[in-house]
């Protein structure tokens, strides 16, 4: 008899994939295919991942290896299928379960594509292709329940109208370990659904009620804290309670990946240098003992996100960055790494509205400076960071974003890519009105343009010297040179006609 699973977890292919073990490359897929075609462009950015013979991804997302583990140890049959093989179970199932980071493209990244190119972005194309295929349907139509959750279960609020064409019973919105227990023994005992579920912080779960994972994440990522207390009204992330995951439960997961191939990863955390800190005063020790415990497992790693005060102070205070560098690097299986840092501003006066905390323990008076420093910081230890900025908050004025662009100018000398990105409404402003339809500004175009030509001249830098190394990705590092030079050919287009394509 095949093999059958009650609840099935799944996503759509820009999502289930692994990037050629490549995490970065996985932005393209949050933008429109530019300039080559979509077919390329997708194989690009999500590739399709190999699986076991029952359809089981050999790699899945983080967040959804979570769940599958909280079903798992409660003693549901739950598993991660990759949607090539959907088919094969959805008849069986008693419930359908999505995940996804940007279910219809509002996020930050997919959001700002969408609103420069007018263009539907590649993840959003991909997942609509998904929840609307018949067989999904069909099941739907027998009784089988559909939930939807994962980091941007609130983008559904905002198309009610596709709640009811897939015809999603829940949506949980928040920390779904424990959550998600409860709601599979209700659909077992055929109990009505609640058609929404806010995870709050006191209902979030404790370090020990969050399981391990029981097959391998995506790119080899594993979490080792969870929340984040410098409060920035625009993250949803401040909202959580913070929680250190002990160097014991991390390296549980690290062995899982390493028992199924991988040897490459990344470390999850909102701010990975506070990691075992006093409120927002990293310290040393514990993240030595966690990059050392990490080392012993991994040829190579990368962390999510790190916070540019937190870098800036660990390095004028302990030389911390410059030792983890040697921990990361001295085993000479590593030459660089990348790391996500949330620039955001350049405005000292927006600063003060909106994220105060995000420059202690520096004052916010400094932030521009302490920007620049943690940037120079990174360049002299070979982290390539990619630093994301927001534009059009609520409180934006033209000067904030002349101050953005000042400060984009005086990183130019810094190994670093920039990605500016639309406001998207989390956290305190998530009731605020945002830009779906975009109307850019003289002075949102210009920080653009400097942006872009920043980007590709670090870009050209790192695929040449740092990104793609070795014969298996000679292809891949062609296609992306190809795509540079197509991208400069465009915006001299744009540059020379700059006055037309404002008024589109």
């Amino acid at each position: 008899m095949e093999e059958h699973f009650d609840f099935i977890i799944t996503t759509d292919r820009c999502m289930m994939t692994n990037h050629h073990g490549k995490e970065f490359l996985g932005f393209m897929a949050t933008g429109p295919a530019i300039g080559i075609p979509e077919s390329i462009w997708k194989w690009i950015a999500c590739p399709k991942i190999k699986t076991d013979n029952l359809g089981r991804p050999i790699q899945a997302p983080y967040g959804m290896r979570k769940i599958e583990a909280a079903l798992i140890d409660a003693g549901f049959k739950a598993a991660i299928i990759d949607p090539d093989y959907l088919n094969k179970y959805l008849p069986y199932a008693k419930a359908l379960l999505l995940s996804h980071h940007d279910y219809f493209a509002f996020g930050p990244p997919s959001s700002t594509w969408w609103g420069i190119t007018r263009r539907e972005p590649v993840n959003y194309k991909s997942f609509m292709e998904l929840i609307n295929r018949p067989e999904i349907k069909k099941e739907k139509e027998r009784g089988m329940k559909i939930i939807a959750g994962g980091p941007s279960t609130w983008q559904w609020l905002w198309r009610e109208d596709m709640i009811d064409k897939v015809g999603i019973d829940t949506l949980v919105d928040g920390e779904g370990e424990k959550v998600v227990v409860k709601l599979a023994q209700m659909i077992l005992d055929n109990e009505p659904l609640p058609k929404y579920i806010y995870i709050g912080a006191d209902e979030a779960p404790s370090i020990d009620e969050i399981p391990e994972i029981k097959g391998a994440s995506v790119n080899g990522l594993v979490e080792i804290m969870r929340g984040c207390p410098r409060s920035c009204r625009f993250c949803s992330v401040t909202l959580r309670p913070l929680r250190y995951y002990p160097l014991e439960k991390i390296e549980k997961e690290l062995l899982v990946n390493v028992r199924n191939g991988v040897r490459h990863g990344i470390l999850h955390s909102e701010d990975i240098f506070l990691y075992g800190a006093v409120g927002i005063y990293p310290r040393p020790e514990p993240l030595i003992r966690l990059h050392t415990l990490v080392k012993k497992y991994y040829k190579t790693i990368a962390w999510s996100h790190a916070t540019l005060a937190a870098i800036r102070y660990s390095e004028e205070k302990y030389g911390l960055v410059s030792k983890l560098m040697e921990i990361i690097m001295g085993d000479g299986n590593q030459e660089y790494l990348g790391v996500e840092v949330g620039i955001e501003t350049g405005s000292v006066r927006l600063a003060k509205e909106i994220m105060p905390a995000k420059s202690a323990p520096y004052k916010v008076e400094e932030y521009p400076e302490t920007v620049e420093e943690a940037f120079k910081i990174m360049h002299e230890n070979k982290i390539i960071p990619a630093g994301t900025m927001i534009v059009g908050l609520p409180e934006e004025t033209e000067d904030d974003v002349y101050k953005t662009i000042e400060l984009v100018d005086n990183l130019r000398p810094y190994r670093s890519i920039l990605v500016p990105m639309f406001f998207v409404p989390m956290g305190y402003f998530k009731n605020k009105d945002w830009f779906t339809r975009v109307k850019l500004t003289e002075a949102h175009i210009e920080l653009y343009r400097k942006v872009f030509w920043h980007d590709v001249y670090w870009a050209e830098d790192i695929i040449s010297h740092s990104y793609l190394k070795g014969p298996l990705y000679f292809p891949l590092k062609m296609a992306l040179k190809f795509f540079l030079r197509v991208a400069k050919r465009m915006m001299k287009k744009i540059e020379a006609n700059l006055e037309s394509y404002l008024k589109k």
